[in-house]
């Protein structure tokens, strides 16, 4: 049962919490956020849970009184999702979301870019930002099947406060100073040391850590921290200058001739290699270029690097339709021994972050409890995004990769499905939970379809 899957993952939670009915009703509140219709408010969510007729202080006080860790709710999903990675590189793609929020006296909240503004103007929204990362699971090694982000840090990151400003210069020193070490640059170098501690306590010591990163993460703070058994391959910008080293025994480092990835994709003399990608669906092939111990003066400093030049893919909007082309991709990675196949599967395979990224904001709501207290905002989207990781792993381990036939069938017009969505998921947690409340005994949880409607509509 998914059911019973889930539960044996989130009972990892009893120890990152000092009291036993503390942990019971994390469980309550994650369990809750995830069968809850409508707006995921904290008051739907206790609604949802049966405890509309109980003192609702306790269900708030656990974000805003409870000492306890949410980060640490991710170990016991990571250390039951590392058998699903086999190999020497452990996939992990990184990247900033943000919640949007109403409330001006919401802490942490500020305004910023808007990702989906149009690329001729730019929009400001008010809201919350996280910095998140996804363990990759390479499904297709298994079937033919995409692969699945899990979800292992879900981290706050919000800006410095501006200062006034008619402020005193002294103020506004400060703030230039706060800006260098608290941006998000910053936070990726601090994300990449907690996540190399988590896969050793995990038991995967002799990973190689691959993190996959777009362009805002590709500059120096990034390229030109320490690392320990970690790698990052990142987006570059067609235009970057880079160089080879000068030949001894010059007194040079760089070599004077630069070259941007534009020109290497222009050069005839460069030849394409091919190689097989998994992705849409089924393995394609694709048109790379590699170039080896190549120097980014402007951004890596005097480390080399790997440069590949993806090639556009071709495709149709439909079978009878006209041949379009994506963009080229230009990447650059500080591994200098793995495979390129392997390390293209990876970056490929971010691409699931974004997935991940749509259903925790529009089917699960992520974000949408109303919380003013100062520690209480940035805990409570992690309980709900600990909660969804758990539910994925849950159904590997419950049913496997495939969509079999423990969910709910599909409509006529919705074609084949190979793994379940999130929405079959939780509609699957909704029927075993009305079918076995027995299951539910320990957490106090009393849920019913009249119940849910209720919440929803109140």
């Amino acid at each position: 049962m998914l059911l019973e899957a889930w539960q044996e993952i989130v009972a990892g939670w009893k120890e990152v919490f000092i009291q036993r009915r503390t942990a019971r009703r994390a469980v309550r509140q994650a369990l809750g956020s995830l069968v809850c219709l409508g707006r995921r408010t904290l008051s739907r969510v206790i609604w949802t849970n049966g405890g509309e007729q109980r003192s609702w202080s306790a269900e708030y006080f656990l974000h805003s009184r409870s000492k306890w860790d949410p980060q640490q709710l991710f170990a016991p999903i990571l250390e039951r999702a590392l058998p699903w990675c086999p190999g020497r590189l452990v996939g992990v793609a990184v990247d900033d979301t943000r919640l949007r929020k109403t409330g001006l006296c919401v802490p942490h909240a500020f305004y910023q870019r808007d990702p989906l503004s149009p690329p001729f103007h730019w929009n400001l929204i008010w809201g919350l930002r996280f910095l998140q990362a996804s363990l990759l699971l390479p499904l297709h090694r298994r079937a033919p099947v995409g692969s699945r982000a899990l979800p292992i840090r879900f981290q706050d990151a919000p800006a410095v406060k501006r200062p006034r400003r008619n402020a005193p210069p002294e103020e506004w020193q400060e703030y230039r100073g706060l800006v260098k070490q608290h941006n998000l640059s910053q936070r990726f170098r601090q994300m990449m040391d907690q996540l190399r501690q988590m896969l050793d306590a995990a038991g995967a010591a002799n990973k190689l850590l691959v993190l996959a990163a777009d362009g805002s993460f590709c500059n120096r703070t990034v390229f030109t921290s320490p690392r320990d058994r970690t790698e990052i391959i990142a987006r570059a910008r067609k235009d970057a200058v880079l160089c080879f080293r000068a030949p001894q025994p010059s007194r040079r480092f760089y070599a004077p001739d630069k070259f941007t990835p534009e020109q290497v994709r222009q050069d005839e003399a460069i030849p394409w290699l091919i190689t097989k990608i998994f992705y849409g669906g089924k393995r394609r092939r694709i048109r790379y270029k590699e170039i080896a111990l190549v120097y980014w003066q402007g951004g890596a400093r005097q480390r080399p690097l790997r440069l590949f030049v993806v090639a556009p893919t071709p495709y149709r909007k439909r079978k009878s339709g006209r041949l379009y082309y994506r963009r080229p991709a230009y990447l650059l990675t500080t591994d200098l021994t793995s495979s390129a196949k392997a390390l293209l599967q990876i970056y490929f395979d971010r691409w699931q972050i974004e997935v991940i990224h749509r259903e925790e904001k529009d089917t699960l709501g992520v974000g949408q409890a109303q919380l003013w207290n100062e520690t209480a905002v940035p805990k409570q989207p992690v309980l709900v995004v600990a909660a969804y990781s758990a539910l994925l792993l849950a159904s590997l381990m419950a049913f496997g990769t495939g969509r079999g036939g423990a969910y709910a069938p599909l409509p006529k017009w919705r074609r084949h499905a190979k793994r379940p969505s999130c929405l079959d998921l939780i509609t699957l947690l909704r029927k075993e939970m009305a079918e076995h409340p027995e299951i539910l005994a320990p957490y106090a949880l009393q849920p019913s379809d009249r119940g849910l409607v209720a919440a929803a509509a109140a």
